[in-house]
């Protein structure tokens, strides 16, 4: 699951890029992800939707319905 959940989050990382901003992978931990958003994202007062909108909402439809994703 954490090799699928890399992928994912690889292709992601590019959407993020093309708006200026970035995610690093801290820990995954089973089904928690912990990530730290950089560049723009990581002073966007949007940060909180794009990890629960984007980030956690495209890990689930893709992996598992049960991660979370958490800002670190």
């Amino acid at each position: 699951m954490e090799a699928k959940i890399r992928e994912i989050l690889e292709e992601l990382r590019k959407a993020l890029q093309n708006d200026g901003g970035d995610l690093e992978i801290i820990a995954i931990e089973g089904k928690n992800v912990k990530v730290s958003l950089r560049g723009a994202c990581g002073c966007c007062p949007h940060a909180m939707a794009t990890l629960k909108d984007y980030v956690e909402y495209n890990l689930r439809e893709a992996v598992d319905p049960e991660i979370t994703v958490e800002r670190v």
